[in-house]
């Protein structure tokens, strides 16, 4: 759809037709935060002919370049600007990814952008009600209690919760910002949806991220979704998958325990129990070893531990397979054999499949599936995760998380005084900039932080529990929706025992008025992604540039600004922006681009300049829609978007990373191999590629990853340039800043990382091999004693974490129906920007719940009444039952976009005056329950009890 009337004259125009847009929603309940269910009744005369408005004959139309802000699918946009108004968009038929195709959310983008909801200028709550503030005073009381706090109980006591709504400049000056202020007390959204795929795939063959791209699913013979509804959490990505149903006749198979519209398209839908995923996989590979249909040269040359793998997988015959997940055996059986013969073949999971306490055995299982069948590194194979947020990639690559800087460097000495050579600030400076104790033998600086799963116990917990100085006392929700996380009824206990809240958002969040605070709350409203201007990440790794669509609106400011004033507050802008450009106290992007450019050696950020970037922007109708490469035009040869790894500076002009580990190809033009960062051997055997290596290697084996003495051994130091060698001496790939050991390597056709296998196996998680263990709150006792949790821990990211004391109290007779959780099409994340979009509004009005016939029947209600929701840990929400049968009896399912509501109460008097989305709603979370992985602290939601009564 074409919008092409201005904002400032819609109301004009559509009075026209009898009666304005506007006055409609004022005078329905869609101005109290919610929409009627019922149908409208229109007076005579109201329906007129439709006229369209002409446009003025001097309005002269600019056309800007931007990316969705929604699902990290990347969708192009053309929107069209008059007089600085946004007035219309298009969706970019010449884009490489949507090729012209749009959502609903994606469709209704513009109205996020001039969106009448938004907060409109910095305000703080103060006696109970909401105060206008200046962003000078709002900057000075907030800055001012940081201080105080500082000095009181050390930086560890300010939490700084980032977004993946950042850009990536953003993102990356969020976490040097945290890093400057003496903490890893930062997180953002990946650590509650993808952070198990990221360490449990990076620990299987070395990067955490999706290996192939949608638009390479053209060539794939065979799907399994498992835990994955792309037709609603992504379904431009649903285009290209059904392309690959019509070009290639490729088989679909649906593993979920709903039976959602993407299952609707399958050839073959499995509905596993909540949960089971390692069991389902390891159902699958039963039989794929039974019958011989392993790529046994593939495991062979490229990988280790399937041998360890195919003893635990033996344990997993048909009848045990079908009592853990429910799943029959043929239905086992046929999966396996759709998968085994059609290949290649790419697995796709989502939040269903890593928002588990076993997250990274789900996600290393599904990593091993693919491995066993050979199809990692090719074309139409792969693992293809699939992101949420628009630049949830992006801001877990540049390392807005607790327990690692920008590029995945970790947080040891070494990683530290790196960042601070790019950073050009003294490595001893930052260091005293940390608490300096030690707590459990470990000090801040080099301990993981508290992730943002966990945030409610860095305030709740007894700090001698704690492995930092003091509670967390302030939090920062830096574009963070708080209802996206579990425990609700504990998080208002925290937010209530907070000293301060800040919240920076183009919208006030759930957390502006869930909270039930009186004071201590400040609003300080960012700009959308469309008022500023920078790279975003798409899930496949490409990095786009966005066009500034227009200029900031009401009294916002893009979040660098923001960080900066803060900063200037706080004492060290100087250092945070020691080498960017700062205008108007607006930070320069291109220089903060240039700057991660310098330092994100691991994954290869350093060969997009944003002269590249640009390049591709303005060359989208040159990319081959499947490729991704560009046929002719000033960038023929290159993969659109430039996807990590881009190996080099921007002056070797590296093609891009299309397809991860692909050996068919030389490094040079894209290809590579399994990455080598877990030594050449372990209990005596060679974990080196054998017989496997990238086209044009002239080291044919494996080879561990380069650094100098690597170089000298092989003799090609002499390649390096002078300046080049003494920037390389002592230095490996990671850290050598002048790029020259990337160079040689790739000189001699060999990539940067070593040629490894993929480990099926992973000797330093808790779980060697990937092992099924019952959720904590499991209606199956008659399971806990074969396949228990984990004894409970006393520390995981500085905290004590509870496994086995919660899954040992038997709550399931109270609570009988498995609860689980998922998205919808009309609405994203938190929902706050999408139910405060009238056009998405009008789409879903209602917070429900789905739940069997037979349960509705047994516990009494009807499809449409309002019905009770109670979590196994008390906490309740009251919702609208959709009775149905894609759920199972013993199964029900909610949605978790909505806020605005708590515990059966309406909280729209709690938002400051104009800013009530459209549509509330109790939030999911509210009634979901503790769980959390033992490597990332990855929250369950995706399976615990409740019970549910008629209202």
């Amino acid at each position: 759809m074409k919008l092409t009337k201005r904002s400032d004259n819609v109301s004009k125009n559509e009075n026209k037709l009898g009666l304005s847009r506007r006055a409609f929603m004022r005078n329905s309940s869609i101005a109290a935060g919610g929409l009627a269910a019922g149908a409208y009744t229109f007076a005579p005369g109201m329906i007129k002919k439709a006229q369209a408005e002409s446009v003025p004959v001097d309005a002269k139309t600019e056309v800007k370049r931007t990316i969705c802000s929604h699902c990290s699918v990347g969708c192009g946009i053309y929107a069209e600007v008059q007089n600085g108004v946004w007035t219309g968009q298009e969706p970019a038929f010449d884009h490489p990814f949507n090729a012209g195709g749009h959502c609903a959310k994606g469709a209704a983008l513009r109205e996020h952008g001039h969106g009448e909801r938004r907060l409109k200028y910095p305000m703080k709550l103060e006696g109970g009600k909401w105060k206008k503030l200046s962003w000078e005073d709002a900057i000075e009381e907030i800055g001012n209690k940081v201080l105080e706090i500082r000095k009181e109980s050390g930086p560890d006591s300010v939490y700084w919760l980032g977004s993946a709504k950042h850009s990536n400049e953003q993102a990356y000056m969020f976490r040097k910002m945290a890093s400057l202020w003496g903490t890893n007390n930062v997180d953002h959204q990946a650590r509650i949806c993808h952070s198990t795929t990221v360490s449990g795939v990076a620990n299987t063959w070395g990067y955490g991220a999706m290996t192939n791209s949608f638009n390479d699913m053209h060539n794939c013979k065979s799907m399994l979704f498992i835990g994955s509804n792309p037709a609603e959490a992504h379904p431009v990505a649903m285009q290209h998958i059904l392309i690959a149903k019509e070009k290639n006749r490729c088989q679909i198979v649906v593993a979920d325990p709903r039976r959602t519209r993407t299952a609707a398209k399958a050839n073959h839908y499995c509905s596993l129990r909540p949960g089971t995923d390692v069991a389902f996989i390891w159902g699958l590979l039963w039989h794929i070893f039974a019958n011989k249909w392993e790529d046994q040269e593939f495991i062979r040359q490229r990988v280790y531990g399937m041998d360890e793998i195919r003893a635990e997988v033996a344990k997993w015959n048909p009848e045990e397979v079908e009592r853990v997940t429910g799943v029959s055996e043929a239905d086992v059986y046929k999966a396996a054999k759709i998968l085994s013969e059609n290949r290649p073949g790419s697995i796709i999971w989502c939040m269903g499949g890593t928002q588990h306490t076993t997250g990274n055995n789900n996600t290393r299982a599904y990593c091993v599936l693919e491995l066993a069948l050979g199809n990692i590194g090719k074309s139409g194979g792969g693992a293809n995760i699939f992101r949420g947020h628009d630049n949830v990639q992006g801001a877990t690559d540049l390392g807005v998380l607790s327990h690692t800087l920008p590029g995945y460097y970790g947080l040891a000495d070494g990683s530290w005084k790196h960042w601070a050579k790019v950073w050009d600030v003294d490595y001893e400076w930052i260091k005293e900039r940390f608490d300096q104790n030690e707590y459990r033998g470990k000090k801040p600086m080099n301990n993981m932080g508290i992730p943002v799963s966990r945030w409610i116990d860095g305030v709740l917990e007894n700090k001698d529990n704690i492995e930092q100085n003091d509670n967390i006392r302030a939090m920062f929700y830096w574009g963070h929706a708080v209802n996206s996380q579990t425990r609700g009824v504990e998080m208002q206990k925290a937010m209530q025992k907070l000293d301060m809240m800040v919240i920076v958002d183009p919208y006030p969040t759930h957390a502006a008025v869930m909270n039930n605070r009186t004071d201590g709350v400040y609003l300080l409203p960012a700009t959308t992604q469309f008022e500023t201007y920078g790279s975003v990440t798409a899930s496949n790794r490409s990095l786009q540039w966005r066009d500034k669509v227009v200029e900031p609106l009401f009294d916002s400011k893009p979040d660098h600004e923001i960080m900066y004033l803060l900063t200037k507050k706080l004492g060290f802008e100087k250092e945070l922006f020691k080498n960017i450009k700062v205008e108007n106290n607006e930070p320069n992007i291109e220089d903060i681009t240039r700057e991660f450019n310098k330092g994100m050696w691991t994954i290869g950020y350093t060969g997009q300049s944003p002269e590249r970037i640009k390049a591709h922007q303005q060359n989208w109708h040159t990319f081959h829609k499947t490729s991704l490469v560009a046929e002719g035009g000033p960038i023929n040869g290159e993969t659109y978007g430039l996807p990590w790894p881009c190996w080099g500076t921007a002056e070797m002009k590296h093609p891009g990373t299309h397809i991860l580990y692909d050996t068919s190809k030389t490094v040079a033009d894209g290809g590579g191999n399994f990455r080598a960062r877990f030594g050449v051997e372990f209990e005596g055997d060679n974990i080196l590629a054998e017989d496997s290596y990238s086209l044009g290697c002239e080291l044919e084996d494996g080879y561990p990853e380069f650094t100098d003495k690597l170089l000298k051994q092989l003799g090609w130091w002499d390649d390096l340039t002078a300046e080049e060698k003494a920037a390389a001496e002592g230095k490996n790939w990671k850290t050598d800043l002048s790029g020259g050991i990337q160079r040689v390597a790739i000189k001699h056709g060999c990539i940067p990382f070593g040629n490894a296998k993929a480990r099926a196996i992973v000797w330093t998680f808790p779980d060697r091999v990937p092992l099924h263990r019952e959720p904590l709150y499991t209606p199956r006792r008659d399971l806990v004693a074969d396949y228990p949790t984990w004894d409970d821990s006393e520390s995981i990211y500085r905290l004590p974490t509870m496994y086995k004391s919660i899954q040992d109290k038997d709550v399931s007779g109270e609570y009988p129906i498995v609860l689980t959780s998922g998205r919808l099409v009309e609405y994203e994340g938190g929902g706050e920007e999408t139910r405060s979009n009238p056009w998405l509004a009008e789409l879903q009005r209602e917070m429900f719940v789905e739940v069997n016939p037979k349960d509705a029947n047994d516990i009494g209600f009807k499809d449409g009444d309002m019905v009770w929701v109670e979590g196994a840990e008390k906490g309740r929400i009251k919702v609208k039952a959709m009775v149905t049968p894609r759920v199972k009896p013993g199964l029900a399912f909610i949605p978790f976009h909505f806020g605005g509501k708590f515990q059966g109460e309406d909280l729209t008097n709690k938002y400051p005056e104009g800013t009530v989305p459209y549509v509330i709603g109790e939030a999911a979370n509210t009634a979901t329950t503790y769980g959390y992985d033992p490597v990332t602290q990855m929250q369950e939601t995706k399976v615990t009890l409740c019970n549910i009564k008629k209202a």
